[in-house]
């Protein structure tokens, strides 16, 4: 029976949850999600808990947060003075932010903290610092020529 191998293109069924059960992301109700692995288009543990899986497959696994989205940076953690926001915006914890970095990349942040005269913003990615777990579901296998 055919296998995942390493440059195969997927499409899966997949639930992602959090340690307590709650989900954070789902295929569910939407179009799978098709891949190509070796690309790095999904994080590292979720590419590799799908190598081997057969057609129709289902399995959960569980990803460290190494192979997830790695562990809670500090430096991404910043108090900012609110002198520094556009006059008219109130900031509230959990406001999103976009900032743009001296290279011209826009930094997703999220307002954590609201003080007199500053606010503590945070540009880590929403799971960073969690262990993962996923339903997968493997719907359809393709093989796939890598162009370099």
């Amino acid at each position: 029976m055919i296998q995942v191998k390493e440059s195969n293109t997927v499409k899966v069924n997949y639930t992602g949850k959090l340690s307590d059960g709650s989900v954070f992301d789902s295929s569910e109700g939407k179009e799978p999600i098709e891949l190509t692995l070796g690309l790095g288009q999904v994080i590292p543990g979720f590419e590799a808990g799908l190598i081997d899986m057969k057609l129709k497959e289902k399995k959960t696994i569980t990803i460290a947060k190494e192979d997830g989205y790695g562990a809670i940076n500090d430096a991404l953690i910043q108090e900012v003075q609110k002198s520094e926001l556009p006059q008219d915006m109130t900031p509230e914890v959990g406001m999103g932010l976009v900032s743009k970095t001296p290279d011209g990349r826009e930094m997703n942040l999220v307002v954590v903290e609201v003080k007199e005269a500053t606010i503590v913003i945070d540009g880590n990615h929403p799971l960073a610092g969690k262990d993962l777990i996923f339903d997968l579901e493997v719907l359809e296998i393709k093989d796939t020529v890598i162009k370099e």
